[in-house]
């Protein structure tokens, strides 16, 4: 059993143990750090510079992790080694916390990436703070203006909403039966007024009429006052007017006497 798990192992009958050296290391070998193999993927897209091999962004690599000994605000930047997938050439790129991004440094060069155009320039710290600050700005206006538009809008409400509670208030007070009659008179005056306008056009008429002109125009006899007509005797008129038997209308015959 002990054989099959391989907790021991064999040695030969010609081994010697005192043949065997043991290395020793110098004063300046303890700087050296041992490579650390990781497992990784790539940062971004890059192009071999030996073979040409297009390599892209997130793809997996057994690679070699090496401190450098650089600092960027106590923070360690680390070198990997990888190779290439065509031509086995070594590829190495570090770590750049400042950007916090990666840097290619040999073996590959990085690709072409719009979004990191070499013609653009980087802002500052100071732009960026002047950026982030007028981007505030800009957002506490929008806020007040936002502000403002909601106070508008509730302000309109409450006076619909008054005007309705005071229309509301005037209907429960007021009596129908006065609205009706209120109605009716105004109906009345209204059909009064109509007549007055319908008669005053008549009368214009008709006083432009030729017949009533040519009447007008004749000279009016002066007929005696009826009070003087009712003081007069009625006898003493038929005394002063002749009466005959022609104007009464009776026609005497002759008689024949034979």
């Amino acid at each position: 059993m002990a054989e099959r798990k391989i907790i021991n192992k064999y040695f030969p009958p010609n081994f010697d143990p005192s043949k065997i050296t043991r290395k020793k290391r110098s004063s300046g070998d303890k700087d050296v750090q041992k490579l650390q193999t990781v497992r990784l993927m790539t940062p971004f897209s890059m192009k071999c510079t030996s073979c040409g091999e297009y390599i892209y962004k997130g793809k997996k690599f057994n690679a070699r992790k090496e401190n450098t000994g650089e600092k960027y605000l106590g923070i360690s930047i680390l070198r990997f080694h990888i190779r290439c997938t065509r031509c086995a050439a070594e590829i190495t790129f570090k770590t750049d916390p400042k950007n916090s991004d990666y840097v290619s440094e040999r073996g590959a060069v990085r690709n072409f990436e719009p979004w990191r155009d070499p013609e653009n320039k980087e802002e500052t710290e100071e732009e960026r703070l002047d950026r982030l600050e007028e981007e505030e700005e800009e957002n506490a206006m929008a806020e007040l203006e936002a502000k403002v538009v909601d106070a508008k809008r509730q302000m309109e409400m409450d006076d619909t909403v008054d005007e309705l509670r005071t229309r509301n208030a005037l209907n429960e007070h007021v009596d129908p039966e006065s609205v009706l009659e209120k109605a009716r008179r105004d109906q009345e005056e209204e059909m009064d007024r109509q007549e007055q306008e319908d008669a005053e056009l008549i009368r214009n008429a008709f006083a432009n009429h030729p017949r009533r002109l040519a009447e007008s125009a004749k000279p009016r006899q002066i007929s005696k006052p009826i009070e003087a007509l009712n003081s007069t005797n009625p006898l003493d008129l038929l005394r002063k007017r002749k009466v005959t038997r022609s104007s009464l209308g009776i026609v005497v015959k002759k008689s024949k006497i034979a």
